[in-house]
Parts: structure tokens; sequence; C-alpha cells
């Protein structure tokens, strides 16, 4: 088990590159399946998510390459065969298998994906999405399975703003004869990467950055060359750990038009930055305030996954902050192993809680339960006095590209400690 050891109380500075986004990343390679020519994906996160996916492809006949953060994938020889129960248990995103294999085999089964626990999630809005283009499903437990013997264009709303659902949708319509309507579709960076993406394979595509996509599909789609988006909540991540320890820092590569909401937060706590076009500028802050709710939402509400992160920053404000995790339940178990670090939190409901700060924070014991709690975790423990152990940061590896490495090219005193 790997873990890191973190000797708090540093203060950063330097510059820091922010890579392709893991969230955009898995449905481009997922969309790779649905032509039998090669493509070319370049800024893809060297993460243990991409790998792991990569693998699933491989287990279907893809051959893959993946080097210097670009992956070459060539489809042409793929069978709807057997998927490893192991890899696709292990990732939520395996979901995103659904609308490929349906649009290009008509039929897919494999076991119930898993990943991060982050509450009841269940697959109703993918399947519900799929069905609205004719797929049956015919098991629906432990193991999915669907049929499509003849997909139809459709017109529906879908049951949630679904991000992996959308992305289910839009790719199961593009395999489809004639004009489908995806309305209440999710509109987070991610899937509007995904469109652009197949738009350059050939894809007819209207509505990209709305809730109403409009896909016109039946046609072959072509191998492209395509890079990925730069990741908003990984340049988030870093914006806070700058904050977060009073340092003054820049992160570079970052899309700045996709944190529009996460910038409104830091201003209204007094956090003290500025912005260019594809880099901010962490400045020192002269103490920061509460806030009255930090409210998660679809995006271009505030991301769900910048929550946990942004919560630590909440217990060094002066004052009682209010958190409501409104996408999922169980997300809020973090805040149990802050307080292990001295923080005064309080989960009112599996949606809800308090904060109440400045509180120091001293090393302990801590544990990951999901990617982006384990991203808090490293957050707390660059300001916590003393030592830091994180466990369980296989979450963390799923999520960040090479995250200690760039702390420590900050200042930080971060190590990663392997055992068996």
């Amino acid at each position: 088990m790997s873990k890191f050891i973190v000797q708090g109380g540093n203060e950063l500075s330097g510059q820091v590159d922010i890579g392709g986004a893991k969230n955009a990343a898995l449905p481009i390679l997922a969309a790779t399946l649905l032509t039998d020519q090669p493509c070319t994906i370049h800024n893809v996160p060297d993460i243990s998510d991409v790998h792991n996916f990569l693998k699933i492809l491989e287990s279907l006949g893809s051959k893959v390459t993946f080097e210097d953060n670009t992956v070459k994938v060539d489809n042409s020889a793929i069978q709807p065969g057997e998927i490893d129960d192991k890899l696709v248990t292990h990732m939520r995103s395996s979901f995103l298998l659904f609308g490929p294999l349906l649009g290009r085999f008509k039929e897919l089964k494999l076991a119930f994906p898993g990943g991060c626990v982050l509450g009841k999630r269940s697959a109703d809005a993918h399947l519900n999405a799929l069905e609205a283009f004719g797929a049956k499903t015919l098991e629906n437990g432990e193991n999915i399975h669907m049929k499509a013997d003849n997909l139809t264009a459709a017109k529906f709303i879908m049951t949630e703003a679904s991000v992996t659902a959308t992305e289910n949708a839009i790719m199961a319509a593009v395999m489809t004869d004639g004009e489908s309507e995806i309305r209440w579709a999710a509109m987070e960076p991610h899937v509007q990467d995904l469109c652009n993406f197949l738009v350059t394979m050939g894809a007819q595509i209207e509505g990209i950055g709305t809730h109403t996509l409009k896909i016109t599909g039946g046609k072959a789609l072509t191998g492209t060359d395509y890079s990925v988006t730069s990741d908003y909540l990984q340049a988030g991540t870093f914006i806070l750990a700058g904050v977060l320890t009073n340092s003054e820092i820049t992160v570079n590569n970052c899309p700045t038009s996709q944190l529009d909401s996460f910038f409104q937060k830091l201003e209204e706590i007094g956090a003290n930055f500025t912005c260019e076009e594809d880099k901010v500028h962490v400045k020192k802050h002269n103490g920061l305030k509460p806030i009255k709710k930090l409210q998660t939402s679809v995006y271009p509400g505030f991301a769900t996954d910048l929550q946990a992160p942004f919560a630590v920053l909440l217990t060094q404000c002066e004052g009682t902050s209010h958190v409501h995790e409104t996408l999922f339940d169980g997300r809020l178990g973090y805040l149990d192993e802050l307080n292990k670090m001295g923080a005064n939190t309080e989960i009112l409901n599996p949606h809800q809680a308090t904060i109440n700060g400045p509180t120091p924070l001293k090393g302990a014991h801590i544990f990951s339960c999901d990617i982006r709690a384990g991203g808090a975790m490293v957050l707390a423990s660059l300001i916590a006095d003393g030592e830091t152990v994180i466990h369980d940061i296989k979450y963390t590896d799923r999520g960040y590209e090479a995250f200690d490495e760039k702390l420590r090219s900050l200042g930080a005193k971060i190590e990663r400690n392997s055992t068996l």
C-alpha cells in the first residue's frame, strides 16, 4: 500500500503546469471505439484510471500505445468479448463503454461498474438514456446486459444531468441514423470536449455547451488527431494550495473560463489572485472570511469535485461556513478525517455540514475515501503542524497526475512511501 508522508508548514513558490483532464480523456478514449480508423490523443494524463481504461480497450482487441501523454489507438480489430470484471468494478468510468459498444456491436455485457464510494449511484440514468434509442435492458444487477438490434433516433429529456449518462447518450446518438435531441444534457467542460472530439471525427452536433444537444447521426466516423482540454479540477486544487498556504504561485495551462463559479467563491472569502487567459497568479492574502454557503451544482455552478478541496480552505476562514453538497450523498466523510487533524466541522446530514474556523491543523494518520477527498487530505497536510501520513493514496493517483512531484516542485515536503 502506498502513502504520502508530508511535513507541513512550508510556504510554496514557483510555477506549476496543469495537464490533461481525466474526466475528458476517458470518454474520448471510449469514443475511439466508434471508428475503425486510428486515433491519436494528446495531453492524456498519466494516471491509473487511464492505464486501466486502456487495458479494457486492449481486452477488446484494441492496439494501444501510451507514451509522453499521447495515446495512439487502433480499434479496427476489436471484438465484443468478455471484459475483466476486476477492471470494470474498480472504475465508475466503465459506464462509458455502454454507448460505444451498443452503437458498434448492438450488445454489451459487463460487470456493474465501481469506482469511488459516493453514496447511492445507480445505472438508471445511463439505461434510461440508451433505452430512449430503443435499447433493451436484459439484466441490471451485479452485471449489465443490454441489446440494441435497431437503434432509432430519439428526442428525450435526461432523467438527471448526469455527465457520464449524457456522454453515453451522445455516443449512441452519433451512431444512430436520423436526428436526435438530448435535453437537460450535462454541459460540463469534459462533455463539451467529448463533443468537440466527435466533431473532428465527422459527427454533426449542435448546441455544444448548452443543456440541449441536437445530433444528426449515422455517418461513419473517421480517425482523428486531438488534444484533451486542461484539467480545471486539478487547476482549482493547485490554486487552493497556494491560497491555503498563503503563498505566491503561478498556475499555467489553466482553463480559466471553466472556473468562473470557483473564482467567485475565492473572491467571496478574500483570496488574492489575478487571472490571465491561461494563467492564474496566486498572491498573499490578509486573512480569509467565511462563506455563507458553498453549494455544489451542475456546470456552470460550483463543481462537486472541488467541494472537498475548498472545504479545507474553509477551516482557515474566520467564522462559520456552510457546505451543501447537492449532487451526491455520502461525500462529506472526509470531514471526519479533517477533524482528526484539529478541524472543527460537523456533518449535519448526508448533504450538509458546517465548518468553524480558523483552526490550526496538526499532523495525523488520515485516510482517503475518494479521489477528491484524497486531494483535500493532501491540501490539509500542507498547513498541518508536524508530520501527516495519508493512506489509500490509490484514490489520489486515479485523478491527479504526478501530484506529489508537482507539489515538491513548488517547495512542499511530500514523499511517497510504498510498502507491500
